[in-house]
């Protein structure tokens, strides 16, 4: 029986690095029927030119030059020219475990369509990763190996960007890369979520993910705070938001402000609330700030919570439980 036809697209810049490593871990990996649609976003360094020796030695690994500029264009110019049955997306800095593909392939045919394929990952950096990194990895395993991960898509991004993957028709009617948001991985797993494919849980490393300081995600403006929080409203408004309940902004810290300017902006009615006593009573943007308290004065209502402070959310999330309410449908944590 013939294997399907992977396409693994992957963008690069200036990763003359690392990226011989990438193209080696596909190289090694235990499921042949792929091909890697590999895009140059205007390198300046020798990264094309590695690129160009590995594509002459294996038709699989087909270069092409980004119509544009910018990660979406070239993600966009990888999915025109690949033809693979199924989709994936790779980084051109990181490392595929040898059996990725296979692992991810065989969930898929066993599930079928309107599934998503995932796996849990590594983060490895030279000099050892921070701790915000060694959390963000342990709370994103955990919710891949139940394959949970929608549950607290408000907070981070939950599915790996270079680790994810799904039939073509899915990919198309989910409107692929079409979308020009940036953080571009946070947007699509928005979509992934809007259509309901539900996740395959994974207990298995997939891919070794490689952290340094000059990495696109730690030095580009797309993927400063607010650029996330403009992504967390724009799809909490379209998908959980009920225009007939009361909604409330539990936190008056930065991104509470933040997502208070965006529902202002959207015209969207709420009432903003803290535990901080030397705030409540005062007004920020016009709109006052009340006691936490008034939750049980309204009816349903719905919250998002922007409080940075882990032990506050604790505190927050005990609360609600205590009275009955539902994450994703009553509360949503944003932070």
């Amino acid at each position: 029986m013939s294997q399907p036809l992977v396409s693994i697209l992957i963008p690069f810049k200036n990763t003359e690095a690392y990226i011989t490593e990438c193209l080696d871990s596909i190289l090694n990996q235990t499921f042949i029927n792929w091909e890697c649609i590999i895009v140059d976003d205007h390198s300046t360094d020798t990264s094309t030119e590695i690129v160009k020796t590995f594509s002459k030695k294996n038709k699989r690994i087909q270069l092409y030059k980004n119509k544009n500029h910018g990660i979406i264009n070239a993600l966009r110019t990888a999915f025109e020219n690949c033809s693979g049955l199924y989709i994936t997306r790779m980084d051109s800095d990181d490392i595929m475990t040898p059996n990725r593909l296979e692992v991810m392939v065989s969930n898929l045919e066993k599930f079928g369509k309107k599934h998503l394929a995932v796996g849990q990952v590594k983060y490895f950096k030279k000099d050892g990763i921070n701790d915000g990194y060694a959390k963000y990895e342990s709370w994103l395993n955990a919710l891949t190996k139940t394959g949970s991960n929608y549950s607290e898509i408000y907070k981070e991004c939950v599915i790996p960007s270079p680790c994810w993957m799904l039939h073509r028709e899915d990919f198309i009617d989910c409107d692929g890369f079409k979308p020009n948001r940036y953080p571009e991985d946070y947007d699509l797993a928005f979509r992934f979520y809007k259509a309901n494919y539900t996740v395959i849980p994974c207990n298995q490393v997939l891919l070794h993910w490689r952290d340094y300081n000059s990495r696109t995600s730690r030095t580009h403006e797309h993927y400063a705070q607010n650029y996330f929080l403009d992504i967390k409203v724009h799809y909490f408004l379209e998908l959980d938001y009920n225009i007939d309940r009361p909604l409330t902004i539990w936190g008056a810290g930065a991104k509470g402000k933040q997502v208070a300017k965006l529902l202002i902006t959207a015209h969207i009615p709420f009432y903003w609330l803290c535990d901080n006593q030397k705030k409540i009573g005062k007004h920020i943007y016009d709109q006052q700030l009340y006691s936490f308290n008034l939750l049980k004065d309204l009816k349903q209502p719905q919250t998002i919570v922007a409080v940075a402070n882990k032990e506050s959310q604790q505190e927050i999330k005990r609360y609600f439980e205590t009275n009955n309410m539902k994450s994703m449908t009553d509360f949503f944590f944003f932070c």
